[in-house]
């Protein structure tokens, strides 16, 4: 077997951009509950809300990379990159319970309407917290995208979402200040509730395939058939091909059939070639290859499975 480890980088450290996010948690909750406090506006109570989430997910998600960037050990031998799907799932969890506690809100709202109040500085202040919160999801959904992490992917995402979820609240508001049609507000927050339902929806779904070892893209798959394919001939042949994704790590294992007469150095030498080329195409892949001979009926015994 060849796991190449000597290939592996260990995974980095990324709790810096955890700290970033509870930072601006706190900051957006203060900032959209005063503005909620001097409106009387529940699309904006129902924006706070969401931030009051984005912190719990943030605090999970500062936990998770802690426990992501330590290395392999004897009870972890493949590492702990998969804990940062908890992290996405616990904030999917989070998301469907403030969705739900915001369309009860308003609806009850929408039943016993009250008018807005103080909407020059309320949207003041809600813009300032949409614009910080903008800022900050960039800087996470690049620092995932560059470092292969759902749960920095999971939290920019979110906070995106906050963004375009308060820019539709702010827009109601303006609605119902120039229509005077108090129930815009309600209908509003109900409208914003069933939209973090379905971000929460994909956040679980993305977190599930992964805790139950998801493949790697078939597009991914294919390429790599595709270099096996290149140096499969002359009595060399492959199948068993495997692949699943951990967090920021990919694992990719497959059998390797060779000549019978092949001395072990062959065979080694061979397939370290092979993991080399893999990897200069899949930086972050773990390859592990089980060399057998090509004529032996035993190495076809679980093919298929």
């Amino acid at each position: 077997m060849s796991p190449n480890p000597q290939r592996s980088s260990e995974p980095l450290d990324l709790s810096r951009y955890g700290w970033l996010a509870v930072a601006a948690a706190f900051a957006t909750i203060l900032l959209k509950a005063g503005a909620w406090l001097v409106t009387g506006s529940v699309g904006l109570l129902a924006d706070a809300a969401e931030s009051l989430v984005n912190l719990v997910a943030a605090a999970v998600a500062l936990i998770v990379l802690k426990v992501a960037a330590r290395p392999a050990d004897a009870n972890h031998n493949f590492g702990h990159t998969k804990a940062e799907y908890f992290s996405a799932a616990v904030e999917g969890v989070m998301i469907f319970v403030a969705a739900i506690s915001i369309v009860v809100f308003a609806l009850q709202r929408l039943v016993f309407p009250q008018p807005i109040e103080s909407l020059g500085i309320g949207l003041m202040i809600s813009m300032i917290a949409s614009v910080l919160n903008g800022a900050v999801a960039l800087v996470l959904l690049r620092a995932g995208k560059r470092h292969h992490s759902i749960t920095l992917t999971a939290d920019g995402k979110h906070l995106m979402t906050d963004v375009w979820t308060s820019v539709g609240v702010l827009v109601g508001i303006v609605l119902v200040w120039m229509s005077g049609w108090s129930w815009l507000d309600p209908v509003i927050a109900i409208a914003v509730g069933i939209n973090i339902l379905f971000t929460g929806y994909g956040l679980v779904k993305e977190s599930t395939e992964g805790l139950m070892d998801a493949s790697l893209p078939e597009r991914d798959n294919e390429r790599l058939r595709m270099i096996l394919t290149r140096r499969a001939g002359a009595g060399i042949a492959f199948h068993q091909m495997r692949t699943r994704v951990s967090g920021a790590r990919q694992f990719m294992d497959f059998h390797l059939l060779v000549p019978d007469d092949w001395s072990v150095k062959q065979g080694h030498d061979f397939l370290e070639d092979l993991s080399d080329e893999i990897v200069a195409e899949f930086p972050r892949m773990n390859v592990t290859g089980h060399i057998e001979p090509i004529n032996d009926p035993r190495s076809y015994a679980h093919e298929g499975m």
